[in-house]
């Protein structure tokens, strides 16, 4: 009987239970986009934030140590320490090494840009390019051998997306280059020429590679290079040339080493547990401060298999992406409350009006016996069975609504989830419950007498 009783008065007054359900799915509609959004905001963000390139730096630890005397810094300028190559697979050994993208070596050093070659293969003069200028060695696109047997493709192209090629990056293999746009205009050098580098320890080559263009070359100890790209990166490797990092070994007379690392990883934003010391946690704080993905814990986690390395945070990317990020979900979640306190009171308003129109026949249920708790039961079972259908219809909506907006902002729409439907439904029957709450309540304390002899 309570069910048919539902039933029968779900059916009736169509165009107000029509209000109510337009009400409540609007609200729940938003709700819904603005869940939807805020879910897949922090991975969308995080690929978004992989444009501004790396967002921790490795460096030798014995750089970060001061030698002061009295205030004065008895530390040479051009002193500084290296770090092993070989212990570089080890990044990916550590908790979160899913979450590190990719990683770029770096050697820097300078020497002299003695001489060009152009398309016929003659010098030109010397002096006219004896200049000393920086080189950078890096990985490009590099195969990177894992312990488990894997190959990781990792380089400056994953860590530094804002450089613009024009052309191609040099081969891991081939003694190659790519030439700062800044350097290239001052030289008069464009894709295809060859330039001959000064290096410290360069091995000779037989007359048969001299004929070779793509061979490392052996001029009056200079090493020929094949310019196979101009870079524009807006920073100071506009004046520079960068070669695979084994050919930087070899002119730096470096071996196995470099000098700093970058490193790119999806991270979680920082809050104030996460800029704890984790030195003076406690086991289950370390615990969980290690088990989450900040940008500090992943800091940790790699100082702890690079032996002799300091690792620090690139704050302007790393708090960029934080601050952003909690913005965002902040303008979302007042969005979403908004939207529900506007249909709570689109539903308290047809609920009070509801209960108006049924004072006789509330005040008759009573006179038959009913008691105010079976009342209420009954309006509220009502109520709810309302709040299920505009919950499902906002939902539709809803998803409709968040894929237009991801595909605006993002170019990806974010996908349905049902954790998201479970979550509209209760919001949905708590809003209905909480707007209709006073009405239902002055409905059940109706005192049946006064309603039915017409006052």
């Amino acid at each position: 009987m309570f069910l048919r009783l539902i039933a029968d008065n779900f059916t009736r007054r169509p165009r107000r239970k029509f209000l109510t359900a337009a009400a409540l799915s609007l609200g729940m509609a938003v709700a819904t986009a603005a869940l939807s959004v805020s879910l897949d905001v922090g991975d969308r963000l995080s690929e978004e934030f992989k444009s501004l390139g790396a967002n921790l730096v490795v460096t030798p630890e014995a750089d970060s140590l001061p030698l002061e005397i009295g205030g004065v810094d008895f530390r040479p300028a051009n002193s500084g320490a290296y770090l092993p190559e070989s212990d570089l697979p080890k990044i990916k050994s550590v908790f979160w090494h899913n979450n590190i993208t990719a990683f770029a070596p770096i050697l820097e050093l300078r020497t002299m840009l003695h001489a060009v070659a152009n398309e016929t293969n003659d010098y030109r003069q010397q002096s006219d390019f004896g200049v000393e200028v920086p080189v950078i060695g890096t990985w490009a696109n590099h195969g990177l051998h894992l312990s488990d047997g894997s190959t990781f493709r990792t380089g400056a192209a994953n860590t530094n997306p804002w450089w613009n090629i024009t052309g191609n990056w040099f081969k891991d293999d081939a003694n190659e280059c790519v030439i700062g746009q800044k350097l290239a205009q001052r030289q008069s050098l464009k894709i295809g020429d060859k330039v001959d580098l000064e290096g410290s320890e360069l091995a000779p080559r037989s007359h048969a590679q001299i004929d070779d263009e793509s061979a490392l070359v052996t001029i009056r100890g200079n090493t020929r290079f094949l310019v196979t790209g101009i870079l524009a990166s807006g920073g100071p490797e506009d004046d520079a040339i960068i070669v695979t990092l084994n050919i930087a070994q070899q002119l730096a007379g470096k071996p196995g080493q470099y000098r700093k690392l970058y490193v790119s990883a999806l991270t979680k934003p920082e809050d104030d547990f996460a800029r704890r010391d984790p030195r003076v946690m406690k086991p289950d704080e370390l615990e969980r401060w290690s088990c989450s993905p900040y940008v500090s814990s992943i800091a940790y986690s790699i100082k702890q298999v690079l032996r002799g390395s300091d690792v620090r945070v690139i704050r302007r990317v790393a708090d960029g992406e934080g601050k952003i990020l909690a913005r965002v979900q902040t303008l979302l979640w007042l969005v979403t409350f908004a939207s529900l306190l506007a249909a709570a009171l689109a539903v308290g308003a047809s609920s009070a009006s509801s209960v108006i129109e049924r004072r006789a026949e509330i005040g008759l249920m009573k006179a038959l016996g009913a008691g105010s708790g079976t009342v209420g039961w009954l309006l509220a079972a009502e109520q709810l069975l309302l709040a299920f259908v505009g919950g499902c219809i906002g939902y539709a909506l809803g998803i409709l609504l968040a894929r237009f907006l991801g595909t605006k902002i993002f170019g990806v729409p974010p996908e349905p989830s049902l954790l998201v439907l479970g979550v509209i439904l209760v919001l949905a029957a708590a809003v209905t419950l909480l707007g209709s709450a006073l009405p239902l309540r002055r409905a059940a304390r109706f005192d049946p007498a006064p309603i039915l002899r017409g006052e």
